[in-house]
């Protein structure tokens, strides 16, 4: 029986296939009448789950192809972060920005629009300027920034075909400082914070009104920022109380390449054994402050269950269905115990308190809003029906959660 890496779910496929050779994916793609494509299992809900098949890119060649002139790479769609980063710091370049884990897939992360920090960075789909997909004939499709497809082609949440390679825009390699303040109040002046450095997360447990952890990653070259009202940290901390940071990225103001301090985990470390369950939602930035006191609220409630909780800051972009389609945002990230049974009624609950402000979930993490509810908050959405519809009209791709979404 194989699962999702927390384990929270079994998926029903009645085979999983590892191709080695395009040509093979082509086949197996072709011949098949339900597929989706299946990363690295990071997913808390059932976005990768079918009961047709599922389809593994991780025998499939390794490529990374760094054209300089263009300040561009086009992976394989199936390397994690932590496999290519490195490369690019070696031949002067960068991604912009990295998700708190290396550990994830491109084609996965991009698929669902998962994210780093900073009210200046996008999301990490927001780097694609090309991906390759085999769509449901068989045939490789290849769609690149400024095509009347593309908005749409790059937050696909799998159902318009296979990703195998993306091309993604670089920046000059850099280095960050990192730094833990402690002890923020939940103010006014949290948005202030968020834009204080190049990438900032707030860590809060809601046992009270304050929050406990500041993580500041700035540009070595940036003068440092002091979150106001905190105290610096007085050795490495880990996201969560009590826990040892031996597997957390150098703090306390050590400089190093950008992919060595972006992410909060180092990828040698697994950054837990998947003992949990998470939730996130993303509202405007202009309701964050109003979205955090309604989270306060019910604290009584999400306190007992969640392990720690993250604040962050995204730019606003033009993909179709990603959750920061043209709002900059502010996003409230909810790790919690691995306990569904006390968890998923707060979940729920914080769906009511968010509501007000149109919150719009993490495709790949755990929420009970409706198909109806969604598809009120993505003013492109028809946009993308028609696009799935056109590449893939048996709804090969599809499962039941895309269904619901599309139907």
């Amino acid at each position: 029986m194989e699962k999702n890496w927390a384990g929270n779910v079994t998926y029903r496929a009645t085979a999983i296939h590892h191709p080695a050779t395009l040509a093979d994916l082509r086949s197996l793609v072709a011949r098949t009448r339900r597929i989706r494509a299946l990363g690295t299992r990071h997913a808390f809900n059932e976005l990768a789950d079918t009961g047709g098949e599922l389809v593994s890119l991780a025998r499939m060649p390794k490529e990374v192809e760094v054209d300089s002139s263009a300040a561009q790479v086009r992976v394989s769609a199936g390397l994690r972060y932590a496999q290519f980063a490195e490369d690019l710091d070696l031949k002067g370049f960068a991604l912009p920005n990295l998700a708190s884990l290396p550990h994830i897939s491109v084609a996965g992360a991009t698929a669902t629009a998962t994210h780093g920090s900073g009210s200046g960075n996008g999301s990490l789909a927001t780097s694609v300027a090309g991906l390759e997909i085999v769509t449901a004939d068989g045939e490789l499709r290849t769609i690149n920034r400024g095509e009347e497809d593309f908005d749409g082609a790059v937050v696909n949440l799998g159902a318009l075909g296979v990703v195998t390679g993306l091309t993604l825009d670089l920046v000059p390699a850099f280095e960050i400082r990192q730094y833990v303040h402690e002890g923020l109040p939940l103010g006014d002046d949290v948005l202030a914070v968020l834009d204080g450095a190049y990438s900032v997360s707030l860590f809060t447990d809601w046992s009270s009104d304050t929050i406990n952890q500041v993580w500041v990653k700035q540009r070595a070259t940036d003068p440092e920022f002091v979150p106001p009202g905190t105290t610096p940290a007085d050795g490495p901390r880990h996201p969560v109380p009590h826990m040892s940071p031996e597997n957390c990225t150098p703090q306390l103001g050590v400089p190093g390449r950008s992919f060595e301090r972006l992410p909060h985990f180092r990828p040698e470390f697994t950054p837990s054994a998947g003992e949990e369950l998470q939730t996130e939602f993303m509202v405007s930035r202009q309701d964050a402050l109003a979205a955090l006191r309604a989270v306060h609220e019910i604290h009584d409630r999400v306190h007992p269950v969640v392990q720690i909780s993250e604040v962050r800051a995204i730019a606003a972009d033009e993909l179709w269905l990603s959750p920061f389609h043209r709002r900059d945002t502010v996003s409230i990230h909810f790790t919690w115990i691995a306990d569904a049974a006390r968890v998923l009624p707060v979940v729920s609950l914080l769906g009511e308190k968010l509501a007000p402000f149109d919150a719009r979930p993490h495709w790949a993490k755990i929420f009970d809003m409706t198909p109806e509810v969604l598809r009120s908050r993505y003013e492109r959405l028809q946009d993308f029906r028609d696009l799935a519809r056109r590449l893939d009209p048996e709804g090969k791709f599809r499962n039941e959660m895309v269904d619901g979404l599309l139907s």
